[in-house]
């Protein structure tokens, strides 16, 4: 498991393929691209955690809330997702995910740790 924690170049990979599928499924939905998002999602969270272990000592508040807006982020997304399926709107939670998705990411970059 050495390979998630040497570098953050494997976790920054599995969400920029995730938002990519996330916005090709938001634009055609399909049962099979859903699922290699769940998959991506799944991938997100292991390598987030690994990292989380790894570098929690040198900030553990400001670590401990990207966690905690990357678990939100991928709710949100799943939701928007569901929405659209369902027939219902998707406006405000579509809104929701991306703003958590941006302050997610700055807030990740911003975090001492980045190889």
């Amino acid at each position: 498991m050495d390979f998630l924690t040497s570098s953050t170049h494997v976790h920054i990979t599995t969400w920029v393929v995730a938002i990519i599928l996330f916005f090709i499924a938001f634009g055609k939905p399909s049962k099979g691209l859903h699922m290699a998002l769940r998959l991506f999602y799944v991938l997100i969270l292991i390598t987030g955690f690994m990292l989380f272990v790894t570098f929690d000592s040198l900030n553990p508040m400001l670590y401990g809330l990207k966690m905690l807006g990357g678990i939100l982020t991928i709710g949100l997304m799943e939701m928007t997702l569901v929405r659209k399926k369902k027939g219902k709107g998707t406006g405000g939670v579509l809104v929701g995910a991306i703003l958590l998705l941006l302050i997610t990411i700055i807030l990740g970059f911003a975090l001492p740790g980045i190889a």
